[in-house]
């Protein structure tokens, strides 16, 4: 099969997909009389992210594997044609993720530890919920609090393939600018703000980037 009709299978199966899709998954799209190779394959995608470069969206890789997005510097105006909130995260909640991502594995009673004040059960099931941390065990001392870690889906979220690819904490001067240092992309649909103990609350600005599922993917 010649690179431009895998390049074109390829794009089509990211445009349609609603999650990240990897190269184990993108292989299945072929059969074996295709005979396509994971290199021809990688190297279709190459050529995809390459064909993007002068378009309003972009091939990302990500934790979970490549998908297809509004480029950052578009989605101001792409969301005009939507109405929706976006969301917003008290610094509570904000702290809790970032010493969770830094630290991990981190026991709840070592955030509080370290941020000097209570971690609200709201705030874990809006992470949890979030699907952006989950519990990795257990530290083994009396009562065996849970180890929290991130997920896959903070590294999606977030464009991140890894947890080397965050920045330094010498980086994030601000945990009230946490947002924006890593890029948190929008939710496209409306979220209301998150506060200390996990409640909701009206966000007051239009979502600044747009995501065909949540996350500025265009399917």
């Amino acid at each position: 099969m010649q690179q431009a009709q895998i390049k074109a299978i390829a794009e089509a199966a990211l445009l349609a997909a609603a999650q990240p899709l990897s190269v184990a998954q993108l292989m299945q799209l072929f059969d074996e009389v295709d005979g396509v190779s994971q290199s021809a394959l990688s190297a279709a995608l190459l050529a995809l992210g390459e064909d993007c470069a002068e378009r309003g969206i972009e091939l990302r890789e990500v934790a979970s594997g490549f998908r297809l997005q509004v480029r950052a510097e578009w989605a101001s105006r792409v969301s005009r044609l939507w109405t929706e909130r976006q969301a917003r995260y008290s610094r509570a909640l904000l702290e809790t993720l970032a010493l969770i991502a830094y630290r991990q594995p981190i026991t709840r009673g070592e955030i509080e530890a370290v941020r000097g004040v209570a971690v609200s059960s709201g705030i874990i099931r809006t992470l949890e919920e979030r699907e952006w941390i989950r519990v990795l065990g257990h530290r083994d001392v009396p009562g065996r609090p849970a180890l929290f870690g991130t997920t896959k889906g903070f590294l999606d979220y977030f464009n991140l393939k890894s947890l080397d690819e965050l920045p330094t904490l010498a980086e994030i001067r601000d945990l009230d600018n946490l947002e924006p240092e890593l890029a948190f992309p929008t939710d496209g649909a409306a979220r209301p703000a998150i506060t200390e103990e996990g409640d909701a609350a009206t966000a007051p600005s239009p979502m600044p980037a747009v995501e065909a599922e949540q996350q500025g993917q265009i399917h």
